[in-house]
């Protein structure tokens, strides 16, 4: 028999349970995750056992979710979801069941699960309960659906987005008929919010697997969620620096960046207005040009529909719109690029550069990585001399502005951006006497 070791909490609530008459196991991704040889985020708990009938057997209990079964159960500070077993009713918006039927039966309540792999409980009596070949998925690496795959997507449309997760992050394929399946509904996610979209394309795209993106489009779902995406694959690039179409580019370089939310987004961003300005020059070359400006709103339009925080949204904007940007391999260069990017997001761009052109041909490759090392060298130089990039680093601020007789308002900040363009060129200028100085010959 196969074992999985539970945690003692869980262990704890089960054997309650069980030690009042009723049946209880683990149920569902922490069972997938324990095979695995993972440690799962959360654990939790199907029973026979109705759901006042559980809040009458332990102290603390929130109704999380009631009307659907589910009680939560606190112990030791954490919360546990105890759920009877249940048969769902008909969904009503592609998303949730009108009503819930409960039942006596195991077997019916991992029915109703997505995936194989996902429908498999365990308790330490019983051992794994295994009813749909899950185990033996985990073995070939395969996503497929309980039952009918099309019955699995017309209850909840947002399994279809999760089966291609699922494969991404396990590195899995997806079984022919399920695939088959997402295909036939992927227009059904029209009815899912932009909110659980963003969170399933989200762990997508931080996976290990992020080329599954290739899958997004082979199935019809990018066209759904993000179509600026989409046309990208049609798109060539008859260029000496490119082999790829656009598309594809895009997502080679999503691939070869850090499992980042921010720059993974960049990378997928990055080029997305190359569909509205290529050009082709009398030889057969195309050119781009303008395309980082128009990526740059583009980028920032699409993180609204997404729902992106403000944060996540300028950063991604920024590295899109300067992930182009040519920088001359000089200090006052390097430190004017700082100042205008980021002092944290400059070694950000660098990377974003660099999974740039390992997407491209290898067209001066060499040169290209060369360079990169230059502006990665005087960066570090930079940071390591306290060289001034920013006003806050300025030897004289505001206060001392005023002290001198300028009157507080748009004049401070005036001057003090003169100041810093000086200094962003030479650095020895940044002492308050010699800042103080340049102040007064221009009074």
């Amino acid at each position: 028999m196969t074992l999985i070791k539970l945690p003692s909490d869980v262990k704890l609530i089960i054997d309650i349970i069980e030690a009042a008459g009723f049946e209880a196991f683990a149920v569902g991704g922490c069972v997938r995750d324990s095979l695995l040889g993972k440690t799962p985020n959360d654990w939790d708990i199907t029973t026979n056992a109705k759901p006042q009938e559980i809040k009458g057997l332990f102290h603390r209990t929130i109704d999380t979710g009631i009307k659907h079964g589910t009680v939560s159960v606190l112990i030791h500070g954490e919360t546990y979801e105890v759920t009877t077993y249940r048969i769902d009713g008909e969904y009503e918006d592609s998303r949730h069941p009108r009503e819930v039927e409960f039942t006596t039966s195991l077997t019916e309540d991992l029915k109703r699960r997505d995936f194989t792999i996902n429908a498999m409980a365990y308790n330490d009596k019983v051992g794994i309960v295994d009813e749909f070949g899950g185990m033996e998925d985990i073995k070939k690496g395969i996503i497929r659906c309980v039952g009918d795959p099309r019955e699995r997507f017309n209850e909840d449309a947002l399994r279809i987005m999760r089966a291609v997760r699922f494969a991404a992050q396990l590195g899995y394929v997806i079984e022919d008929e399920t695939k088959r399946a997402i295909g036939e509904f992927a227009k059904r996610l029209d009815n899912i919010s932009v909110e659980r979209i963003n969170v399933e394309l989200t762990k997508l795209m931080v996976s290990d697997h992020p080329e599954f993106l290739n899958v997004l489009c082979e199935t019809g779902i990018m066209q759904i969620i993000l179509p600026e995406i989409s046309v990208l694959k049609e798109i060539p690039q008859n260029n000496p620096h490119h082999c790829y179409t656009v598309g594809e580019h895009t997502v080679r370089s999503v691939a070869n960046i850090v499992s980042d939310k921010v720059l993974r987004y960049a990378m997928l961003f990055h080029d997305i207005g190359k569909a509205q300005t290529r050009t082709t020059d009398e030889d057969g070359v195309d050119h781009f040009h303008g395309h980082a400006e128009i990526s740059y709103e583009m980028t920032k339009a699409i993180c609204r529909r997404l729902r992106f925080d403000n944060d996540t949204s300028d950063k991604i904007a920024k590295l899109v719109r300067y992930h182009d940007i040519r920088i001359e391999t000089d200090e006052k260069h390097v430190r004017r690029a700082i100042n205008k990017i980021g002092i944290d997001m400059f070694p950000m761009l660098l990377q974003v550069k660099e999974a740039d052109f390992m997407a491209q041909s290898t067209y001066k490759r060499e040169e290209k990585q060369a360079e990169l090392r230059s502006l990665q060298s005087l960066y570090d130089k930079i940071m390591a001399q306290g060289d001034c990039v920013t006003v806050r680093d300025l030897a004289i601020n505001g206060k001392d502005l005023m002290d001198m007789g300028i009157e507080q308002g748009p004049k401070i900040g005036e001057v003090l951006g003169g100041l810093l363009d000086k200094v962003l060129d030479d650095p020895a200028l940044n002492t308050k006497d010699r800042l103080t100085e340049l102040v007064k010959c221009e009074l």
